[in-house]
C-alpha cells in the first residue's frame, strides 16, 4: 500500500500515519516542518520524526517537505511518488496549521481578516492544490481511498457554530470537499470520506494544558478531556478504512473516530473506546450529570 499523508508533522496526521505504516504501508510524510527549518508554527515536531515513527511501526516512512500551497511543489511531490511507486493507494488531506491564527467567539467584525483569510488558505485551499496534483495517480487502479480530515462531522458542525466564522468555514467546507471527491471518484471505483477526531490528545494540546501522556487526566479543564483521545485512535479508524475491501460503504459520509472504532472493533492505546462527540451531545449540552468515564 502506497500512502500521502499532507500534514503529518503532528497530531492526527502523525497518528494516522504511523497507524498505516503498523499494517505495512509506505507512507510519505508531508509537511513544512523538518529538523532544519520550523513553520510559522514554531512547533518541534517534524516530518522526519513522523517517517521514522512510521518505519519503527512497520511500514516505510519518507520524508518531503513540501508547503501545501505552493503547487508547483505539490506537483513535484506527485511526480516524485510516479516515478518511485508508480501509483497512489491513499491520500489523507490532513493540512491545517492554523491555531495561531483564530480567535475563539470572536465575531467577525473583531476578527483580525488577514489571519482569517490565512487560515481559510490553509485550511481549504491547501486540499484543493494537493488533490488537484495527486488525484491523477490515485484513479489509475480501483480502490482508491481520500480521507479528508476535519474538527466535527457534517451533522454536528451543520447545528453548531464553530467558535468564529472563519472556523467554521474551514471545518465545514472540508467535510463538502470529501463528498466532493466520492463524486469525482465514483467512475474510478474511489472512495473519499471526511474523518474527524475527538477532542485530541495532540502535543499541542498536551502543552498547552500543562500535562503529559503519562498524567493527562490532571489537567483541569473541560469535563469533555476526560473523554480525548490520541493520536492513534483516529489513525486506527483510517489504517482499518484503507484495508477494508469495502470500503466504498463510507464514501460521501462525514464520520467520527469513535464510529470507525465501534465499526472495526477497535480501541485507543488504553484499551478505551473514547466516544467525546455523543458525550457532548447527550450529557454536556443537556447539562446531565454523568460520569465522563461511561463514554470511554
Amino acid at each position: 500500500m502506497i500512502a500521502l499523508v499532507a500534514g503529518a508533522t503532528r497530531g492526527t496526521g502523525r497518528g494516522i500515519a504511523v497507524e498505516l505504516g503498523a499494517i505495512g504501508a509506505t507512507v510519505y510524510c508531508t509537511g513544512r516542518s523538518t529538523r532544519g527549518q520550523r513553520s510559522e508554527m514554531n512547533r518541534p515536531e517534524t516530518i522526519e520524526e513522523t517517517a521514522e515513527l512510521v518505519t519503527a511501526a512497520g511500514g516505510t516512512g519518507i520524508p518531503v517537505q513540501v508547503d501545501h500551497l505552493e503547487s508547483g511543489q505539490v506537483k513535484a511531490l506527485a511526480e516524485r511518488v510516479e516515478r518511485a511507486q508508480g501509483r497512489l493507494d491513499v491520500l489523507v488531506n490532513d493540512v491545517w496549521g492554523g491555531d495561531h491564527l483564530w480567535e475563539w467567539n470572536t465575531p467577525v467584525w473583531k476578527h483580525d481578516m488577514d489571519k482569517g483569510f490565512r487560515l481559510l488558505r490553509l485550511a481549504i485551499d491547501t486540499h484543493i492544490i494537493t488533490s488537484r496534483h495527486l488525484l491523477p495517480l490515485l484513479i489509475r487502479n480501483e480502490g482508491g481511498l481520500v480521507v479528508e480530515v476535519t474538527d466535527g462531522t457534517w451533522a454536528f458542525n451543520e447545528t453548531h457554530y464553530r467558535e468564529n466564522v472563519y472556523y467554521d468555514l474551514a471545518k465545514m467546507s472540508v467535510n463538502r470537499l470529501a463528498f466532493a471527491w466520492s463524486n469525482e471518484l465514483r467512475p474510478y471505483g474511489g472512495t473519499a470520506v471526511a474523518v474527524t477526531p475527538g477532542f485530541l490528545r495532540s502535543e499541542a494540546m498536551l502543552d498547552n494544558f500543562g500535562v503529559t501522556e503519562d498524567n493527562w487526566r490532571e489537567a483541569e479543564v473541560d469535563s469533555a478531556w476526560q473523554v480525548s483521545e490520541t493520536p492513534a485512535y483516529v489513525g486506527r479508524g483510517v489504517a482499518a478504512v484503507a484495508a477494508d475491501p469495502d470500503k466504498q460503504r463510507w464514501s460521501g459520509k462525514s464520520v467520527d473516530s469513535g464510529e470507525l472504532a465501534e465499526a472495526y472493533g477497535l480501541t485507543d492505546v488504553d484499551g478505551s473506546r473514547p466516544q467525546v462527540w455523543r458525550y457532548l451531545a447527550e450529557v454536556r449540552e443537556p447539562g446531565k450529570e454523568i460520569d465522563p468515564a461511561e463514554y470511554r
